[in-house]
């Protein structure tokens, strides 16, 4: 089985590079959903998260309100720190499993981990492959303040929290730009899905 990672910075579009992966035949595991599952109410990690920040994070049904909870921690680095060290085990430990799972049902399939931290928490060691998603400065910005309704000066601070988008590109395999049009992208990830699948192969002879 061969085992990709794919990350990006915040709205560069990973989102569409892993639609597309996934309907060329790739498995997607999505981290991001898995964090959410794993802070539903009354869930362990719920508790932690609960415990450190103070219910006033919950919404009247008790589901942590995930745009509050931001707001706190993209203005505390320390407050964001202590919440990947609650998250970012667990949602590794999911992968983990869903990866073996997989793997024993298609021993000869391609999995593909949807991470927009993978980098960032060591998950990329553990990957045959990189796929990084681009986008220039000014679009990502956009595409970020448009998307999650933010001023400027917030969104600037959001994208800076994560490791810089050209030093995650120095590390990729491959490199998807997405700052221009969805069947630009489209072709690019096409592309790239052909020369894994020939990777495939290739070590699947040996």
């Amino acid at each position: 089985m061969l085992l990709i990672g794919l990350t990006g910075g915040m709205a560069t579009g990973k989102s569409l590079v892993s639609t597309i992966l996934k309907e060329l035949g790739a498995f997607i595991i999505d981290a991001d959903k898995i964090s959410r599952e794993i802070v539903e109410p009354d869930k362990p990690a719920w508790f932690k998260i609960v415990e450190f920040f103070g219910r006033d994070i919950l919404n009247s049904d008790m589901i942590i309100n995930r745009k509050r909870l931001g707001e706190i921690v993209f203005n505390d680095p320390l407050k964001k720190k202590r919440l990947e060290e609650i998250i970012h085990p667990l949602v590794i430990e999911e992968e983990n499993r869903r990866v073996e799972d997989y793997k024993r049902l298609n021993p000869d399939g391609m999995a593909v981990i949807d991470a927009a931290l993978l980098i960032e928490a060591g998950g990329y060691r553990r990957v045959d492959k990189l796929i990084v998603v681009y986008a220039d400065r000014k679009t990502q910005l956009r595409r970020l303040m448009e998307r999650d309704r933010l001023k400027k000066e917030e969104a600037e601070k959001r994208i800076d929290s994560q490791l810089p988008l050209d030093e995650k590109v120095k590390m990729a395999d491959f490199v998807v730009d997405n700052s221009a049009s969805k069947e630009n992208t489209v072709r690019q990830v096409m592309d790239i899905f052909s020369k894994l699948k020939s990777l495939k192969t290739a070590v699947m002879k040996l």
